[in-house]
């Protein structure tokens, strides 16, 4: 972390005195950004950097799910079952997913190259069921889709 220390000064200084603490989230993001995920050394270089008690970091990390503890696949596959998704087949697309890579949710695949997850709301729901991966969104899911993203994954 201690190399992304020039850029949290940079953000730093666009923060009024005496509201440091609103460093969390963006430090954050550029952690995970930078490592991939938050460890445990972060969480401590951060609480004194910024500096805020560790468990108000702690409390950033267990709320927000956009924020990952431990390492994930080379394609982060997060399936969306909020109502309007799972009224258009998400259980059915997450369970797809799931048989296909041999994997639960929450788990990465051997080979380290998916990991599948579920999202409360990825906020399409006009174009459900969608899966999100890494940054990009993959709308009106249905087997087929999956297949042949899952097949343009794997080049």
């Amino acid at each position: 972390m201690k190399h992304l220390i020039p850029e949290f000064d940079a953000m730093r200084r666009r923060y009024p005195p005496g509201t440091e603490s609103s460093l969390v989230l963006p430090c954050l993001r550029r952690i995970q950004e930078d490592r991939g995920f938050v460890a445990d050394s972060d969480i401590a270089e951060l609480a004194e950097y910024i500096p805020v008690p560790r468990i108000q970091i702690e409390e950033v990390l267990a709320h927000y799910t956009q924020y990952r503890r431990a390492p994930i696949g080379r394609w982060h596959l997060q399936v969306c079952r909020n109502l309007s998704c799972s009224m258009r087949g998400a259980e059915g697309a997450l369970g797809h997913l799931c048989r296909k890579l041999g994997i639960e949710p929450g788990e990465t695949t051997a080979d380290g190259r998916f990991t599948l997850s579920t999202a409360e709301c990825l906020g399409s729901c006009g174009t459900a069921p969608v899966v999100m991966v890494n940054d990009a969104y993959h709308e009106n899911m249905s087997p087929a889709r999956l297949d042949a993203l899952l097949q343009e994954l794997h080049k």
